[in-house]
């Protein structure tokens, strides 16, 4: 059953479990989702500034966050994301005594396209409103009170700011993170959008998943599924 996700049949088998209201507002969702930009938190321990940056990205349709967990573990709060975390995908990375886990979900977003930036208002950093929004992009948050780590600054391929006029130097990490997202977002609809939606083979992952999660006793739907088709 592991690649149920790619069966079309199984997918409009359980269609027929999800309302036609819920089914219609999830293409109207899907249509505006997006994973030309991501998020990556490091090392956050106030869960709810994680939780609200879930549900920043899900107001924005961004479909992907990345959490490096080093001192810190993370674990939704249901009552900051207001249900968000049910519709994005939230990727951990652990910190082992042997494995970064920078370097892990590093890695991995650069095997996807994605340049990284960290962001900071210290170093060679650019104002957000200089940064082009042409290419795919991952977005790294520090932690309330240090910020981003010297070693995701060294490991990213740039830093960038948000300018401000005020005593304080930061925003509240959600503040930061949809600050970001809108002017980026705005920038590519407006280029280029042909590039910034998500392909059809993605939707339909992300599709059945999202079945999945409304459907009360899923698995025994799948099961029924198989069995009568053997």
């Amino acid at each position: 059953m592991e690649n149920s996700s790619k069966d079309p049949d199984l997918l409009a088998y359980l269609s027929q479990y999800v309302t036609d209201h819920k089914k219609a507002r999830m293409e109207e969702i899907l249509a505006l989702r997006s994973r030309f930009f991501t998020l990556v938190l490091e090392d956050i321990y106030k869960p709810h500034n994680a939780s609200a940056v879930i549900r920043t990205c899900d107001c924005f349709g961004i479909q992907d966050i990345h959490i490096i967990e080093k001192a810190n573990s993370y674990d939704v709060n249901p009552y900051v994301t207001r249900g968000a975390a049910q519709w994005v995908d939230i990727y951990k990375y652990q910190e082992t005594p042997h494995v970064s886990a920078v370097d892990v979900c590093f890695e991995e977003l650069r095997e996807k396209g994605y340049r990284i930036l960290a962001t900071s208002p210290h170093g060679e950093s650019i104002p957000l409103h200089a940064l082009e929004a042409d290419q795919k992009t991952a977005l790294v948050f520090g932690n309330e009170h240090e910020g981003v780590s010297q070693e995701v600054i060294e490991k990213s391929d740039g830093v960038v700011h948000i300018p401000m006029t005020g005593f304080t130097e930061s925003f509240n990490i959600s503040v930061s993170a949809s600050i970001c997202l809108y002017d980026l977002q705005q920038k590519i609809i407006r280029s280029r959008p042909e590039i910034y939606y998500l392909r059809e083979e993605e939707k339909e992952e992300i599709r059945f998943r999202w079945y999945k999660s409304v459907i009360k006793n899923v698995e025994a739907h799948i099961r029924s599924f198989y069995n009568s088709h053997t």
